[in-house]
């Protein structure tokens, strides 16, 4: 595989991280208005998934009585979707120059390895259900493969680079990479 294609699916993989950045950010500004909706779907599974609709209506009612006695309170997650936002145009940085702007890409996998003690020391501590902080887990299980398969590309692009011109012949072979990803 040549550099332009390592290129190309380095920003695919990046793309989907932007993306999954930028729509976890712009969510979280109207989280009452979504958390009613997303109330209305699961209130016909009350039968089946009674303590998922609990949660749900417990956050909905929460939002509701918070945002009322108390609107200042809202301003903590207009900052959490800023820091989403605010990352997804971290990643245009080694969208342009991968090689150079690599250290991105690190940065968002120890943060994926960080949501994992965050989500299992920080949830009981704040009566998150369990099969909730299962959901904030899947964050880190999300993004953490595609910013891998993006960090092993633009290291193997760092070693083709490294080569000397003699060796850097399209007739030589090139280094194994596993995943094709």
């Amino acid at each position: 595989m040549n550099v332009e294609q390592r290129l190309l699916r380095i920003r695919v993989w990046l793309w989907i991280v932007v993306v999954g950045l930028f729509l976890s950010g712009v969510t979280a500004f109207p989280l009452e208005i979504e958390v009613r909706w997303l109330l209305r779907v699961v209130d016909p599974l009350a039968d089946h998934l009674p303590a998922l609709v609990d949660w749900i209506e417990r956050v909905h009612l929460g939002l509701v009585e918070t945002g009322e006695r108390y609107p200042f309170m809202r301003y903590g997650t207009d900052w959490l979707a800023f820091a989403h936002l605010v990352l997804a145009v971290a990643f245009w940085g080694p969208l342009r120059d991968p090689v150079r702007n690599v250290w991105v890409v690190q940065l968002g996998m120890i943060a994926c390895f960080g949501i994992v003690p965050l989500a299992l020391i920080c949830g009981p501590l704040r009566e998150i259900p369990w099969f909730w902080t299962v959901v904030d887990l899947s964050f880190a299980i999300g993004a953490f493969p595609p910013l891998w398969f993006a960090y092993r590309h633009i290291r193997a692009i760092e070693v083709l680079q490294a080569r000397p011109a003699d060796q850097a012949h399209p007739s030589a072979p090139e280094p194994h990479m596993s995943s094709g990803a």
